[in-house]
């Protein structure tokens, strides 16, 4: 930590007071978690969104969420992000345009395919999905929302994380012979309509380059080397990988997993190392908290201290992050849908 940036971010949260608002993911440092007004991953942070009433709303996190974010705001509110540079690969693997020429490849032999993004997309894709009667997910809700895409149509396409929708269909219960990755090369020329038409669920091909490094085989050499030792990973690692944890699941998911672990417990967390690193700290002296593997987002580390402080000190002439109506309102509508169906699943 700067002590001297640290001091301006906190002169200007006060200078500010309650017209500004920040947010981060769980994934971000310790030096910009310390400013933030609320820490959660993305679905936590979607829930935040409607009840704040600040002027300015701070994302710290990657471009995507800030969008998210700027989908959700009330009219009049700001949505901005330290460093717009801070991208998403997998949200990169399924560009908008893409996305709609496959959509409407996968419609064109009469089945209605329900597109289901996760939340690691673009604005764009999102809206693409609200257009067709689809939705959004989350890790932390990716169960919940696949089961309701499967209930609106003739089947689904999962995007764009292959791993995440495979790990899912597992919990589900779809059988691999139900699932097809989908072949998106030349414009989707070469999918395989026969398969597809035979599978539940079509599998974009994107991953984590993050989570694809937790290998199956790492977990062996930790079980060898910490006999009894615990391991916990994120659903964008490969099924193998999450077959041969103990557990699996959101970002949140592995926050409780630790709290519940019995004291003295060793536990090998497969995510982000910036969470694994805070964990271990808070429950230093209790228990071992320690990462899979070395893991750091480099898009996420774009959002430093220096950069949030630059960015208050300007706030007022600062462009927020803008998303057309054209897109903003599809979008909102795919968002919206998983936010309510979740809110029903937890007040039946």
């Amino acid at each position: 930590m700067n002590t001297t940036i640290s001091s301006v971010i906190d002169r200007h949260r006060r200078r500010l007071g309650d017209r500004l608002a920040i947010l981060a993911h769980h994934y971000q440092h310790d030096d910009i978690v310390r400013h933030a007004d609320h820490v959660g991953d993305s679905l936590e942070l979607s829930r935040k969104i409607a009840d704040l009433t600040a002027e300015y709303i701070v994302f710290c996190g990657v471009f995507f969420m800030a969008e998210t974010a700027a989908i959700l705001a009330a009219p009049g509110q700001k949505v901005l992000i330290p460093d717009a540079k801070a991208a998403c690969v997998m949200s990169d693997m399924a560009p908008h345009e893409l996305v709609a020429v496959i959509s409407r490849n996968l419609r064109s032999t009469g089945r209605t395919v329900v597109p289901l993004t996760y939340v690691n997309s673009s604005a764009r894709v999102k809206a693409v999905c609200g257009r067709l009667g689809g939705s959004v997910c989350t890790s932390a809700n990716a169960d919940t929302m696949l089961a309701w895409a499967l209930g609106q149509g003739d089947g689904v396409l999962f995007l764009p994380d292959r791993m995440l929708g495979a790990n899912t269909c597992d919990r589900l219960g779809i059988p691999p012979e139900k699932r097809h990755i989908l072949d998106i090369r030349r414009h989707g020329a070469l999918i395989d309509h026969q398969a597809a038409a035979a599978a539940d669920v079509l599998l974009w091909p994107g991953r984590c380059v993050i989570h694809d490094k937790f290998t199956a085989e790492r977990i062996r050499a930790v079980r060898l080397e910490h006999p009894g030792a615990l391991v916990a990973v994120h659903p964008e690692c490969p099924p193998e990988t999450v077959a041969a944890a103990d557990a699996a699941g959101s970002t949140s998911f592995l926050i409780r997993y630790v709290e519940n672990a019995p004291k003295g417990a060793t536990i090998f967390i497969g995510t982000e190392e910036n969470l694994v690193l805070r964990l271990a700290q808070r429950h230093a002296g209790e228990k071992t908290i320690l990462p899979l593997r070395t893991s750091r987002c480099s898009n996420m580390a774009k959002i430093t201290e220096e950069k949030l402080a630059a960015q208050l000190a300007d706030i007022e002439s600062q462009q927020p992050v803008a998303v057309p109506d054209e897109v903003r309102e599809p979008a909102k509508t795919a968002v919206t849908r998983m936010l309510d169906v979740c809110a029903k699943r937890m007040n039946p």
